[in-house]
């Protein structure tokens, strides 16, 4: 794999998420509207094992994607299996989002993806309003498949669900 210089997250890793890194991902705050984004405390997700707060979960399905210059966390990715398709969960880093590093975030994520299960769609969910993210998914090679609405925290929403299209 060639690695572009001017691209960072080109050269980013995804290892296995870390109790360090879950707490911290509970510290990141994005301004609204992004806020939905922001995760409970890390002592609650951790007591009532929630999500990455639960250790098998975590050790299942998440991983953090770290500078392995430094070590610095990036951002961090859920690879939740439903019966023959890997669904994307993923959030960069706050300061991160809006600089057009989130496509080869993307990308990177979908590797590990189709290292994990190759023969998988791979697929994911985002809010209708957040064009920022859907533009990134659309240049990292992702379609809109589908439309719905789900329940949120805050009550129902509308999604889109995109579907990689490229490299199958």
């Amino acid at each position: 794999m060639t690695i572009d210089p001017f691209d960072p997250a080109a050269a980013w890793q995804v290892v296995p998420m870390t109790e360090a890194h879950a707490e911290e991902v509970c510290r990141w705050r994005f301004e609204p509207p992004y806020d939905v984004y922001n995760n409970d405390p890390w002592d609650t997700l951790k007591k009532l094992e929630i999500e990455f707060g639960d250790p098998k979960l975590r050790e299942e399905q998440y991983a953090a994607v770290i500078d392995p210059d430094d070590g610095e966390l990036m951002g961090y990715a859920q690879f939740f299996p439903i019966v023959g398709v890997t669904r994307l969960g993923l959030a960069l880093r706050p300061d991160l989002c809006g600089d057009g590093i989130g496509p080869s975030f993307v990308r990177l994520l979908v590797r590990e993806a189709r290292r994990r299960k190759p023969e998988d769609e791979i697929d994911l969910e985002v809010l209708l309003w957040n064009v920022r993210a859907r533009r990134a998914y659309e240049k990292a090679g992702f379609r809109v498949t589908d439309q719905y609405e789900r329940g949120t925290p805050d009550g129902p929403k509308p999604f889109y669900c995109m579907t990689y299209k490229k490299g199958r």
